[in-house]
């Protein structure tokens, strides 16, 4: 009997218009174009700007092209899984808001978090649900508004970061393609290197969580480049021992785009060269779950049937992982 797999069929993306380029960010902190550069690869980033916009935006743009590209019935969907650490609120989850702004009357779903890791971690989960048989249609989404909790006051945390976002749908299939395996990691000892402290129910919000700013992501960013290269280059190489993969074998690197260094680093350690590792960085900078979806977005018209994909990611918490793929079309 043949194994049923998840595979993705269709791909949407959404970044918002404005945009926020590293000559703009040197009015407003002590940096430069050269200095954000050298450091990340980031040339600019996209901005979700105005009142009552939340990430709930993005997530319904990338969904709706995906249905239009599809042409599929938003009442076929059985589920929609949103990463995000940027949640339109605390319930309902943005999920929800996302079915009802599309019709998508039949499904049912909830957010994940895991910070940068929320793609791979949405995916692996929503995989199952395909296998298993249970559904037919499940759609992952990736995407943060990162604006609403940086500090643009903080040179460490504001250059990097940017708003953005995408969409897969995943159907089954019995043919060798689709998410074919995936390895995932997680350390709560990592939180205190890079986390966003305000607003739970340690330090729920109150005038001192915001005049502390603990509202905003922290980061130590030594450690964390550190852990992120360390486990995002070793990750990916296990995944690929798992499968019997050669660096031949593999058409592309999806890697989450934190910083140039890292993915850089990442690629070296599995043998590739510079043109099957996918980048975008320069111009989204680091959309946290958005990246990887963002990524499939850009270069889905360059995908084969039959590709091998490796998708890697490290984030806050810490998280990371790395999923195998088999494009699917």
């Amino acid at each position: 009997m043949k194994k049923t797999r998840a595979a993705i069929t269709a791909v949407g993306g959404w970044v918002p218009e404005d945009v926020l380029s590293n000559t703009d960010l040197e009015k407003i902190v002590d940096t430069t174009d050269e200095w954000i550069l050298s450091r990340t690869g980031i040339k600019e980033r996209r901005i979700l700007k105005g009142k009552e916009r939340g990430v709930s935006e993005i997530c319904t743009h990338a969904v709706r092209q995906l249905l239009e590209k599809k042409n599929i019935d938003p009442m076929e969907i059985d589920m929609v899984i949103v990463g995000t650490v940027t949640p339109d609120y605390f319930f309902p989850s943005t999920s929800n808001l996302v079915c009802t702004n599309l019709g998508m009357k039949n499904a049912w779903g909830y957010d994940l978090t895991a910070a940068c890791s929320g793609f791979i971690y949405a995916l692996a989960t929503g995989s199952q649900f395909i296998e298993t048989g249970r559904y037919k249609k499940v759609i992952v989404v990736g995407a943060d508004k990162m604006s609403a909790i940086i500090d643009y006051e903080d040179r460490s945390t504001c250059v990097i970061f940017g708003d953005g976002g995408g969409a897969v749908l995943l159907e089954p299939t019995e043919e060798e393609h689709g998410v074919m395996d995936f390895v995932l990691h997680a350390d709560g000892a990592g939180g205190q290197y890079l986390n966003c402290r305000g607003g739970g129910s340690v330090y729920p919000a109150s005038y001192e969580t915001v005049d502390q700013k603990m509202h905003f992501v922290k980061q130590e960013g030594q450690a964390v480049f550190k852990h992120a290269v360390y486990n995002m280059a070793e990750v990916s190489v296990r995944i690929m021992e798992r499968n019997k993969l050669t660096a031949d074998d593999i058409n592309y690197l999806v890697p989450h785009q934190a910083n140039k260094r890292i993915v850089d680093a990442t690629a070296q350690r599995m043998g590739l060269p510079g043109e099957k590792v996918l980048m975008n960085i320069e111009r989204y900078g680091n959309t946290t779950a958005g990246t990887l979806p963002l990524l499939l977005w850009d270069f889905e018209k360059q995908f084969r049937k039959g590709d091998n994909l490796v998708l890697s990611a490290f984030g806050g918490g810490f998280t990371w992982g790395a999923v195998y793929i088999k494009w699917a079309y």
